[in-house]
């Protein structure tokens, strides 16, 4: 197996991949030989194609796994897709709209089998997707949160909630959204700053005592809302408003007499101090309706158009038009008192992006509180952890202001609610809704109270976060079949060895959707945990610092990076970019990273692999001899890069690892070590060189698996050594137990950095290119020099090395020795003259530098990976003021 000169990922990728699943490398069993290590994927959606913030999720997750399973733990990575019911239900919706139908056209059957035959042919897309990154999920155990168990550990969990009561039906303030049609919690409704208007209407005021003022002025931002008004409120202790208790207020257009009520929840500081009061539209105006016994008056339909609560002039009109519309009818009639921009925070559909209504509806709800007080303790308690460690106060600022979560979604594609109503028993108690449910995890024969078989089940589903929170312990079949099946064995010991998993990797996005919901319901139902720790990776964003999004254009294509450089070029990428809990910036260039960090672990195995062919060299074994101090300085490096990447690794910091492989394999052991050795490259070189390689590709393989696994395999059949079948499956990298000569290797440390110094001054000099002679003054360690002459003069391009016992000038010193330039055939004048134009052009470069780290404004808006580079940029060239001054005082 010849290497060929150039790394091509498109010849590689596909092959590697495919060994590794005929080799079946990514199974995993129940070994109680061994420790387990298990992540649950983060189910994307059957809607979703693979974007940048999944290729960053999902490597930071295949890192992880792969990094485990070679340490020696048992590593499952669950992989599995969410029905996605809202997304999954649009898209197919579309494609009625093309033939121009409805749901409602065709029924709730045969639109359901549309949706399953969707899902069978487009469900697994990203999926497959995820195979071309490299994931190396166990795929058997594919799960599906619409499956059939799945289904029924849904139900079971329902059930139980309710009989528990824990589950409740009520009618309530939800958001609604008017395109999808259906209810969505408070975390599906993020709220965005808008910008609007600040309405100021007067309210006719009649028979007030003691009082001649014939109006109030009403502060409102959604006036259309006023049409559902049954009341106004004061503040009780706002002595301007004492009068209205006695007041008959009129609601303008409708003419209906209003309450005036008192509630210490108004702000007198909020517009005029009065408020209108609309318990069916805005969720504390519902608290008062409650508390104060008001009407309520919803006066629109699903879709935000005005029903036939309102005057005629605006029924059917949209809740927009409305509100332009009676803005004209009150200035008509002058009720408008004045307007004024205001910031309004309004709710948005996660899905559609379409501003939400707040509105009363009858739904199915969880008591939130009972299930979120273990879920705080054990984060109080460090029993789950959070990387990077802010977001615990996050996570508990949420969990202890909790509120009931609305799990009803008005849908077709979903889990069913397993819910059951009596028409018989809702006829005879019509006012009460309470009356006639039955809650079953089967469809009875008759009703429990009245007998009657005239059941019919709830139309609604239950919100897709409803299934998902079950994740860690559904998808292993939780809570099993009763009959006690092989299977149902299986099943039941791969749950008890593999739950409670160990990581979970997400964005801080879904942090209460999914992961404090995930805490809730493995402590109700497990008992345990559903995991140890939790990884919050960053958001992905451009090089402006925009968050990458379709409609802004701004998205980079994680599979057309695959296609240009590899998968491995953009997972290292990535890794490199992405410091803990960071957001990460991308523009196409930053691939080039790991495109050329590849390219340099091809050429650097090419170049030893050949060196071992020029020089007829055969090996038996990697066990090298040790012929020089260099050899000893290489084993000291791979000891340390071990040694950091296994704790960074342990430790989640897998952008740390990135660096510190990085670091070791491009700038010791390629820049230096097969530099200082190619002309020495011996038998001993060889092993050493190869051993080096191996442990190497090793400690990379979890960030960048295909080139190192082609390589290894490569190695596998070049040399006459025994490996194991495949590197994702080999024993991960440990430390040389070798004696190692302290002294000596300083000693080589000293010389390299150096050689860097030689590097840098030739450079200050603007003498790069030209080969120079150097004096070195060293009591103690002149042999040093000798000995490794030759590749010192050869990294440092040099003309010679004279060793003194004392000089005239000294450009460079440290603790071991002193050396000098011996530059000729150079004015002198016009070198200091030069030096002097570099050191004001620094000056300058440095005043501007300097200006924008103190600028605030730039502190406070540029990226924070801006700020860094800026303050990077500003030490760099200090650092090299500083050098030139040096020399310019020592050419003196």
């Amino acid at each position: 197996m010849q290497i060929p000169t150039k790394y091509n990922p498109k010849n590689v990728e596909e092959k590697v991949y495919k060994q590794w699943l005929d080799e079946e490398l990514f199974n995993a069993e129940v070994n109680p030989q061994k420790d387990h290590f298990c992540i649950v994927i983060p189910p994307p959606n059957i809607t979703g194609i693979l974007h940048m913030g999944h290729a960053l999720n999902n490597t930071i997750q295949d890192t992880l796994i792969r990094f485990k399973r070679m340490y020696g733990f048992e590593s499952l990575w669950m992989p599995g897709t969410d029905h996605a019911g809202i997304a999954t239900q649009n898209v197919v919706e579309k494609q009625l709209a093309k033939e121009n139908l409805k749901k409602e056209d065709i029924g709730r059957d045969k639109f359901l089998e549309r949706l399953w035959a969707w899902r069978q042919e487009y469900g697994s897309t990203i999926l497959q997707q995820l195979k071309k990154l490299g994931a190396s999920c166990d795929w058997r155990r594919t799960r599906f949160t619409m499956d059939d168990d799945y289904s029924e550990a849904v139900k079971e969990v329902f059930i139980r909630l309710y009989e528990k009561g824990l589950i409740y039906r009520g009618n309530y303030i939800i958001n609604w959204c008017p395109r999808c049609l259906t209810a969505l919690s408070d975390e599906e409704s993020p709220h965005k700053e808008i910008d609007g208007w600040l309405y100021y209407i007067r309210y006719p005021v009649l028979s007030a005592k003691n009082k001649k003022e014939n109006y109030i002025v009403v502060a409102t931002t959604r006036p259309e809302t006023m049409l559902g008004d049954t009341a106004i409120a004061i503040n009780p202790n706002d002595k301007r408003y004492q009068w209205l208790k006695d007041a008959k207020v009129i609601l303008p257009i409708v003419q209906r007499q209003l309450k005036v009520i008192e509630d210490e929840s108004i702000d007198p500081e909020f517009g005029t101090g009065v408020v209108k009061v609309t318990p069916a539209h805005d969720p504390a105006d519902f608290l008062m309706g409650k508390k104060h016994n008001l009407d309520f008056i919803n006066i629109m339909n699903d879709d935000a158009t005005l029903n036939v609560n309102v005057p005629d002039d605006f029924i059917n009109m949209d809740r927009f038009e409305a509100r332009q519309a009676l803005i004209e009818l009150l200035e008509e009639k002058k009720l408008i008192d004045k307007k004024e921009p205001y910031k309004i925070s309004a709710g948005h559909c996660y899905r559609c992006h379409m501003i939400t209504e707040p509105r009363l509806s009858l739904q199915w709800f969880v008591k939130m509180k009972p299930l979120a007080a273990p879920a705080i303790k054990v984060v109080e308690e460090d029993k789950i952890k959070f990387s990077p460690p802010r977001w615990k106060k996050v996570y508990l600022n949420w969990m202890n202001d909790i509120q009931d979560w609305c799990i009803s979604r008005q849908i077709w594609w979903g889990h069913r609610l397993p819910v059951y109503y009596c028409k018989s028993c809702q006829e005879k108690n019509p006012d009460d809704d309470s009356k006639g449910i039955i809650v079953s995890r089967t469809k009875p024969e008759k009703c429990p109270n009245c007998a009657s078989s005239a059941l019919i089940q709830d139309s609604d589903v239950l919100d897709t976060w409803f299934s998902s929170w079950l994740w860690p312990f559904a998808t292993f079949g939780w809570p099993f079949k009763e009959q006690a099946t092989t299977d149902k064995r299986k099943k039941i010991e791969e749950l008890d060895y593999f739950y409670p998993t160990d990581a979970l990797v997400t964005a801080s996005e879904i942090l209460f959707f999914w992961v404090a919901r995930m805490i809730m319901a493995g402590l109700e139902f497990k008992g345990q945990i559903p995991f140890n720790d939790v990884i919050i990776h960053g958001t992905v964003r451009d090089a402006q610092g925009i968050k990458m999004s379709k409609s802004l254009g701004n998205i980079i294509d994680p599979l057309q990076i695959i296609d240009k450089f590899g998968a491995d070029a953009l997972r290292f990428s990535l890794m490199m970019l992405a410091a803990s809990g960071s957001d990460v910036y991308l523009s196409d260039e930053k691939f080039l990273v790991g495109r050329n960090f590849c390219n340099k672990i091809w050429n650097a195995t090419r170049f030893i692999l050949l060196k071992v062919k020029e020089n007829n060299i055969s090996l038996a074994n990697l066990d090298p001899k040790f012929t020089d101090a260099v050899d000893q300085w290489i084993i000291k490096e791979l000891n340390s890069a071990i040694e950091k990447t296994t704790d960074h690794l342990t430790n989640y910091r897998i952008n740390e690892a990135a660096k510190t492989t990085y670091e070791f394999f491009w700038h010791d052991f390629c820049d230096w070590y097969l530099e200082i050795i190619k002309d020495s490259f011996n038998e001993d070189k060889a092993k050493l060189a190869i051993s080096v390689l191996i442990n190497s590709i090793k400690l990379l393989h979890p960030t960048i698996p295909f080139i190192t696994e082609e390589i290894f395999q490569a190695l596998k059949q070049q040399i006459a050594v025994t490996l194991e079948p495949a590197i994702m499956s080999a024993y991960w990298p440990t430390q040389s137990k070798k004696e190692l000569n302290t002294h000596e290797i300083i000693e080589i440390e000293k010389l390299l950095q150096t050689i860097k110094e030689i590097r840098n001054i030739k450079a200050d000099l603007g003498l790069s290119a030209k080969k120079i002679k150097i004096e070195v003054s060293s009591k103690k360690h002149s042999e040093l020099w000798g000995k490794n002459n030759d590749w010192i003069i050869r990294l440092a391009s040099l003309d010679s090395i004279v060793i003194k016992t004392s000089l005239t000038r000294t450009l460079y010193k440290n603790e071991l020795w002193a050396l000098n330039f011996l530059i000729e055939g150079i004015d002198m004048s016009a070198f200091l003259s030069t030096l002097d134009k570099k050191i004001t052009k620094l000056d300058s470069v440095l005043a501007t530098v300097k200006g924008r780290l103190k600028n605030e404004k730039f502190l406070s808006n540029a990226p924070k990976t801006t700020v860094d580079e800026e303050k990077e940029k500003f030490n760099q060239l200090n650092a090299q003021r500083s050098r030139l001054n040096e020399l310019k005082n020592a050419f003196k």
